[in-house]
């Protein structure tokens, strides 16, 4: 029997064996320190990109969370690996040996459901059981050298997964008489009995309140210390990623964000979107006069940063307990007035406007609405990131002497040195797109995926039906998932001629 083929009947190899499957999976014949490998994975579904392009390798052991908003394709990502889903381009492998087409019952993992899917006709034991009961494992001494386990080895097996969840004198209750908690425990214990190499967790603790949510938190971290495998937790809660996990992935629109332990992802968020998404963020676009002094609303301060470009445009990020707010002396660096202030148990928040910006402060003194204050940042609480995008690029085609068709629409630009059929580079600055309420009164229809306040603006986020971004600094504010039209004004778009070697270039020399 070939050592593929052993893994993919019973998902057990030894370290020698997984050398071997690697040399025939044409992978490293070192045991790599990651017991998946995501490579280039993309999935796309009726046309729409879910999963764009996704590279990703996690530590065996670890207990790793991705994180992200509705729609970010978290989820899809967890399918894929447990085999629910196959990628339309890409790999996924498992201690070196390529699973993408392997079906999910030979797989090495088990997945926890968010709304459990236990039998309701079957008993705890009985639920734990099942996946026992169908298991073949290993025995040169059987006929065709794999059998079932005995039912006293199950009877062992499930007893000690739920000792292991704290149900140890529950296999006789029927599953319908237990609580959330106690039904969540059970579909963990169905989970591990079987010793997966990797525990998938599809946002197991959503059907719970508050307070068990806490409590399985906690738990769900014990557990993961005590059975040393690993984990692989979905969920949107950032507090939930913070609290229990060893690293976090932050996801958005099918691509990872930023992949470090919660501490850095809070401390140093590596763009805008995560320093909005992880917690409270007061962000702003500044300037990088020279190293360590950056310009923000109109005011030089320092700051611990250096090795960017001389007056290069960058995102600030300052979380609100950074900030010292004092009674105002009419010095401070920035001087306003407290607009509101709400207690939250250990601290109060207040919302001020200072230099046109709405800060949002956090301190354990109290300063009353009306209140006249000073906001100070000390220089290593002030966070800057390169821009990840500072203007909209798309690649079109002239179709009369004033349009461009790009992005599934027609605009009316003028093309002045271009014929009709060239192909065109199509530059599209943030405040050169409008967008209307009514979608039939823009040129092509989007959804708003992100919308983050930048003092005096939105900068907003919209994904269209042809599979496309585009980023907008507007007035308005914009609810997520709100349907919008897409407007542009011709007189801010520049058009390049589109060379694609030229472009190829480009996108490497940038990598």
């Amino acid at each position: 029997m070939s050592l593929v083929k052993k893994f993919q009947e019973d998902g057990n190899v030894d370290a020698h064996e997984n050398e071997v499957i690697g040399e025939s999976a044409n992978v490293s014949l070192k045991r790599s320190e990651n017991i998946i490998e995501v490579k280039g994975v993309t999935k796309v579904y009726d046309g729409v990109t879910v999963l764009d392009n996704l590279s990703l390798g996690i530590k065996r052991g670890q207990f790793v969370t991705l994180l992200g908003p509705s729609g970010c394709g978290k989820t899809t990502l967890l399918r894929c690996i447990a085999g629910f889903e196959t990628p339309t381009e890409g790999e996924i492998y498992i201690s070196g040996v390529p699973i993408t087409d392997v079906p999910p019952f030979k797989r090495p993992v088990n997945t926890v459901f968010q709304k459990y899917a236990l039998f309701p006709h079957l008993n705890v034991f009985k639920n734990v059981a099942f996946g026992l009961k169908l298991k073949k494992i290993s025995d040169p001494t059987a006929k065709k050298g794999v059998r079932k386990y005995t039912k006293a080895e199950i009877e062992e097996k499930v007893n000690n997964a739920l000792k292991l969840v704290g149900l140890e004198d529950y296999g006789h209750r029927d599953v319908n008489s237990l609580s959330g908690g106690q039904q969540q425990r059970v579909a963990i214990a169905r989970a591990i009995v079987c010793e997966p190499q990797v525990l998938l967790l599809d946002e197991p603790l959503g059907a719970l309140d508050l307070k068990m949510r806490k409590e399985m938190q906690i738990e769900l971290k014990k557990m993961h210390e005590r059975l040393g495998i690993t984990f692989i937790f979905v969920t949107h809660d950032q507090e939930e990623a913070l609290t229990m996990s060893d690293i976090v992935v932050v996801m958005n629109d099918g691509a990872i964000q930023q992949v470090a332990w919660p501490k850095k992802i809070y401390d140093e968020p590596s763009n805008a979107f995560v320093a909005d998404f992880i917690g409270e963020s007061n962000i702003f676009t500044g300037v990088m006069t020279k190293d360590f002094v950056i310009t923000i609303l109109n005011k030089s301060l320092k700051c611990v940063d250096k090795g960017f470009e001389k007056n290069e445009k960058v995102d600030v990020v300052v979380r609100p307990e950074d900030i010292i707010i004092t009674e105002s002396h009419g010095n401070g660096q920035f001087d306003g007035e407290v607009l509101s202030t709400v207690f939250k148990g250990t601290y109060y928040e207040m919302e001020v406007l200072a230099s046109d910006y709405e800060f949002t402060v956090q301190s354990q003194k109290e300063f009353k609405q009306g209140s006249k204050v000073s906001l100070e940042i000390e220089p290593d609480n002030i966070h800057i990131m390169k821009k990840r995008l500072t203007i909209n690029k798309y690649i079109g085609k002239v179709v009369a002497e004033n349009a461009v068709e790009f992005c599934g629409g027609t605009f009316e630009i003028p093309t002045t040195d271009y014929e009709v059929g060239d192909e065109v580079i199509v530059y599209v600055p943030f405040t050169a797109v409008e967008l209307t309420d009514d979608e039939e009164d823009g040129v092509i229809g989007a959804n708003v995926t992100q919308s983050v306040y930048r003092g005096t603006y939105f900068q907003v986020q919209v994904f269209t039906d042809s599979d496309d971004d585009f980023y907008i600094d507007t007035s308005d504010e914009w609810d997520m998932d709100d349907r919008v039209g897409i407007k542009i004004d011709a007189s801010q778009v520049r058009l390049e001629r589109y060379s694609p070697e030229e472009e190829k270039s480009n996108e490497e020399e940038q990598k």
